[in-house]
């Protein structure tokens, strides 16, 4: 006799990931809607504290992939979508954008230069980051945020 499935505790289903996802205009007011999102996905899943350090990954990220992806990208090639995870102890923040050129994530330089640190930005603020390739073209940039209070 097979023994019984595990009990469930309510709390375990906390544990199950979350996941919201928004398509990404090419355009400035595109910024203030992935922003305005993760806001309110966040309060949604109350990770306030995540929040400023949240909004501005996703800012770079969208950033890089609206400036940089979109313009190289074929008509037909897609879009540029947003999607926020919530795991056990992270929040994955990740956009994925239909150029196959890999990130670029320049070496130190000018500290005054007003462009080309995002990246930096990302990894200062994340605990992880990277991409991935997507088939049949495209990429992943995504950043992994801890959730967790450390004491």
């Amino acid at each position: 006799m097979p023994s019984p499935a595990p009990f469930r505790s309510p709390g375990s289903v906390r544990d199950l990931p979350r996941t919201a996802v928004l398509h990404l205009s090419g355009s400035r007011e595109g910024f203030a809607e992935a922003r305005d999102f993760t806001h309110r996905t966040l309060d949604g899943w109350s990770l306030e504290r995540c929040a400023d350090d949240a909004l501005t990954v996703v800012t770079e990220l969208a950033a890089n992939a609206v400036l940089h992806a979109l313009p190289d990208a074929p008509e037909d090639a897609g879009d540029v979508r947003l999607r926020l995870s919530l795991r056990r102890s992270h929040l994955v923040c990740a956009v994925t954008d239909p150029s196959d050129d890999l990130p670029v994530y320049p070496h130190a330089g000018d500290p005054l230069l007003e462009h080309g640190r995002g990246l930096h930005i990302v990894e200062a603020l994340s605990e992880h980051w990277g991409w991935t390739r997507r088939s049949p073209a495209g990429k992943t940039v995504w950043a992994m945020l801890p959730t967790r209070t450390h004491t």
